[in-house]
């Protein structure tokens, strides 16, 4: 079980991977005024950096599930270099699904609401491992302005226009799903700098050292257009944020 090997290779050098900087994922967990020992469920958990930070800075425990082998294993080593692998642990795994055996304090889908069909999915399958009053954590995009043809919104690596909201209409989705909005925090221009320009110079790298693999053709032609791509659409086109929502 692993995600498809160019997202790997392209990820491989991303302690986050969404468009948020430290800074951000930091203002995240002090809003949600994380207390000692909350425990927290991570689907779609990455190289482990938000479990990691918050475990370090908040003393939460956590459990983290994630399909890459390579992040998985990234977010163990996170743990040991933070000093926290003894409050936080990671499964590698489906999270599509998932159900944790110990209820968490906050359940968390940053950035990977595919698991549960949609946002809507994904918030039941995150409840199911929720205590009675506790936090769901979604990460979701949001069209900044909605695109004008779906030849752009396809440009901004969405299916359709219909894939996204503009960020009323998606704050207004949650509220008739039956949940409250008590906190979000949205990336701004910096943070999906980071996010998307971190892959060029990773697969720049990746090319020198592996001519011949079988994915340097694809990789070279992500990497020639890429750029041009991401300035003209998504730096346009598209936000990020992860909202904290609690059922009514």
């Amino acid at each position: 079980m692993d995600i498809p090997r160019i997202f790997n290779i392209m990820e491989s050098a991303h302690r986050i991977h969404n468009p948020y900087t430290p800074e951000k994922l930091a203002t995240l967990g002090a809003v949600l005024r994380l207390a000692p020992g909350a425990h927290v469920l991570d689907l779609g958990s990455g190289s482990g950096e938000m479990l990691c930070s918050w475990a370090r800075d908040h003393g939460i425990t956590g459990l983290g599930v994630d399909m890459s082998a390579l992040f998985s294993e990234q977010a163990k080593r996170r743990a040991e270099e933070l000093g926290v692998a003894d409050r936080v642990a990671f499964i590698h795994g489906d999270a599509v699904g998932y159900v944790a055996a110990e209820k968490a304090d906050i359940a968390a889908c940053v950035g990977a609401t595919w698991i549960g069909g949609g946002v809507a999915g994904t918030i039941a399958l995150l409840t199911q491992s929720l205590k009675p009053g506790g936090i769901v954590l979604i990460g979701e995009p949001y069209w900044l302005k909605r695109p004008p043809t779906e030849e752009i919104a396809k440009s901004c690596l969405a299916g359709s226009i219909a894939d996204f909201q503009l960020l009323p209409e998606l704050l207004a989705s949650f509220g008739d799903l039956g949940y409250d909005i008590v906190e979000m925090v949205l990336a701004d221009s910096e943070g999906w700098d980071r996010y998307e320009a971190a892959k060029w110079l990773t697969m720049r790298r990746w090319l020198d050292e592996n001519p011949g693999d079988e994915l340097a053709g694809e990789i070279r032609a992500r990497l020639t257009s890429e750029p041009v791509r991401y300035a003209t659409y998504t730096r346009e086109y598209l936000g990020w944020g992860t909202f904290a929502l609690m059922a009514r």
